[in-house]
């Protein structure tokens, strides 16, 4: 047998990412991009039970762009993530599974979830 210097399974470096990959990484990123959101809902709930000292601190930091610029990445994750979650449950229950299909309902996931984000941030700015 000659030695093939050939790579037994493909990895990155041989495919291009492709929109299938990329948001199935993304989903995988953004939930644990989620669980890391809820350490920070969890240090809220607890400075708000230990009391307004407490509670100013979180809040100063959540009111400053670091803060912001973290709860902006929290609601994006989580709106891409619920809407990736329902494409999922189409997935699940067999439908949408033709290439043209898949393709047109992973740039939709993209667009609804910015679009929802924006809109959440709109109406939160709109409404304080």
């Amino acid at each position: 047998m000659s030695a093939d210097r050939r790579p037994l399974s493909p990895h990155l470096q041989i495919y291009k990412p492709q929109l299938t990959s990329v948001l199935s990484i993304s989903h995988r990123a953004t939930g644990v991009g989620l669980a890391a959101g809820l350490l920070l809902l969890t240090w809220w709930l607890l400075a708000a039970a230990a009391g307004p000292d407490s509670f100013a601190v979180v809040q100063d930091f959540l009111g400053s762009w670091l803060g912001y610029l973290i709860l902006f990445g929290f609601s994006y994750a989580l709106m891409f993530h619920l809407c990736n979650g329902v494409r999922h449950l189409f997935w699940d229950a067999g439908w949408g599974f033709e290439l043209d299909t898949v393709y047109k309902s992973g740039w939709a996931v993209v667009i609804a979830s910015v679009a929802l984000t924006v809109l959440a941030w709109a109406i939160a700015i709109v409404s304080a």
